[in-house]
């Protein structure tokens, strides 16, 4: 009795236009109050410890984090570097949109900020060289679903705080099925390509692909610095969302300066002489490379013994400077009797940009842009923590009234097995998600199936990894799939159009599905290789 009193209010609600957030919270206090032997009481505490939850506080920092990254030019960086490495295929530039989409996603977590950021450009570019808008839309449209399936993703931290599964095991199990993802949206792309004639980029040279890298170098090491952080011990997906929001605020103003008060300000004059920028980015490369290699040897050899950090620190210096003495020789005069004079006409190069920063230090964190961004991101951030807390509570109400149970030895009853059981998930979360914002729909599922699954024996991790991937779809979806509306407003499209151009290509990700949910080695075999099989307490 209870359990369909509890669902009927909260889709009853959900059809009036009630927000998902007031539909969970309202019919778990209306069940306690009047259908449930618990107490109110009971709501207080539940609101208290969903809001004391360490997991979820990760959330606000990797939308922050995001927020600076879909801001300036980190979008315009990593798709040069995409067009370089594989733009020279056929339907290349298009091919170039979903690694873009993926190298984004695995900074951003927000498969929205993805098709704005990487869309925004992409289209543009595509409809510059030939494609038509609707194959340009239908590609990013797919591909901007990766933000949450390729780590770190705000979807399944979400997934996480709400079935206490290990929020490192989950970001490491996304990674293969996002890759796969990306690779079968790119093969079909040159499938339709071969057939329609689509153009190709020319082939530039690893020369370009090297420049396009180290130009979106300083965005894409923060995919090192919060995957090889947490797995390599540093810290956990919490304080690793920290380090990404503080790295990413640092990046975009004072060293791609593309918003603040130092937006537009090179780092290297025209004025400069060949002399003083050799000397100057040797400096550089020598000094990132050193930082780069004490973090990474840190990561790799973290559990050993034997390697101390002198050791590190020493070989580092060295390669370290032979990269100085080589590139200042090559790219400077005279070789290398000329390193020295180079390196010493860098440094008013370096006087002059220290001195800048310094000067804009303070104003950095009152500019108009920052203010922009941070208001955005505690907007979205307020949202998500005011859905997840009374789905939170919802959860306990699930719990309490013992309904997964009894759905449980419901469809035990029936004779479900672990492979229909995972049909009727794929079926429930497809639906839904046409109707539900991911976030909600996965806080409002997992706590009904989770227990279900875990009796039946399917990994959890794996249970996870298939409801992003619904969740994925649900974005592609009518009529509330959210990337089809954001689609929607970056090309002046209709939403017919949009939900036309993109169909193509959500085919792929059904049979991606479909792979990912009959496959589970897809999902589990990198983050237990690492971190050991997921240890759940029935």
């Amino acid at each position: 009795m209870e359990t369909a009193i509890l669902f009927i209010l909260v889709l009853g609600l959900l059809f009036v236009g009630v927000p998902v957030a007031v539909s969970l919270g309202l019919s778990s206090i209306i069940l306690i109050a009047f259908f449930s032997a618990d107490s109110m009481s009971s709501v207080a505490i539940q609101l208290f410890t969903a809001a004391q939850n360490y997991t979820l506080l990760a959330i606000p920092f990797f939308v922050l984090a995001s927020a600076f990254m879909s801001t300036g030019g980190v979008a315009k960086r990593i798709i040069r570097f995409a067009i370089a490495t594989v733009g020279h295929f056929r339907g290349g530039l298009a091919m170039a949109s979903v690694l873009a989409c993926m190298l984004f996603a695995a900074l951003s977590g927000s498969s929205p900020a993805t098709v704005v950021a990487i869309g925004t450009i992409a289209i543009a570019g595509m409809r510059q060289v030939g494609y038509s808008k609707e194959f340009a839309a239908g590609i990013i449209a797919n591909a901007g679903t990766l933000g949450i399936l390729i780590p770190p993703s705000i979807v399944m931290v979400v997934y996480a705080a709400a079935t206490d599964v290990s929020v490192g095991r989950m970001f490491l199990a996304g990674v293969i099925p996002g890759i796969l993802a990306g690779l079968m949206l790119m093969i079909a792309i040159y499938i339709v390509a071969r057939i329609k004639g689509l153009p190709s980029e020319p082939w530039r040279g690893f020369g370009e692909i090297v420049a396009g890298g180290k130009d979106a170098g300083w965005g894409l090491f923060l995919i090192i610095i919060i995957i090889g952080g947490i797995y390599g011990g540093v810290f956990t997906p919490t304080e690793a969302a920290a380090v990404a929001a503080i790295y990413s605020f640092f990046i975009a103003i004072f060293i791609y300066r593309d918003m603040g008060p130092m937006a537009g300000i090179t780092w290297v004059n025209d004025t400069d002489s060949r002399r003083a920028r050799a000397g100057f980015s040797g400096l550089v490369y020598a000094v990132a490379f050193y930082f780069v290699w004490m973090i990474l040897s840190f990561f790799a050899t973290s559990g050993s013994e034997t390697v101390t950090f002198a050791g590190r620190s020493n070989l580092g210096l060295a390669i370290s400077l032979f990269i100085l003495v080589a590139y200042t020789a090559w790219r400077g005069e005279k070789g290398i009797a000329g390193v020295p004079a180079a390196l010493m006409a860098g440094l008013p190069i370096w006087g002059r940009n220290l001195s800048l920063m310094g000067r804009n230090f303070g104003r950095a964190f009152f500019n108009e842009d920052t203010r922009k961004v941070m208001v955005d991101a505690s907007k979205t951030t307020i949202m998500l923590m005011f859905i997840i807390v009374n789905a939170l509570l919802f959860a306990h109400v699930l719990t309490s009234e013992r309904i997964p149970d009894a759905i449980t030895d419901l469809m035990l009853g029936y004779g479900f097995t672990w492979f229909t059981f995972l049909i009727a998930v794929n079926i429930l979360l497809l639906i839904g998600g046409q109707f539900m914002e991911p976030s909600g729909l996965l806080l409002i599922v997992a706590p009904v199936v989770f227990p279900i699954a875990m009796e039946l024996g399917v990994d959890p991790v794996h249970l996870g990894i298939i409801m992003v991937v619904n969740m994925e779809i649900g974005m592609i979806t009518p009529p509330i799939g959210l990337n089809l509306f954001v689609t929607s407003g970056i090309t002046g499209m209709s939403l017919v159009q949009v939900v036309r151009a993109a169909l193509p290509f959500v085919a792929v990700l059904f049979l991606f599905l479909i792979i990912v949910t009959y496959v589970p080695a897809i999902s589990t075999w990198l983050p237990y290789s690492l971190m050991g099989p997921e240890i759940v307490t029935r």
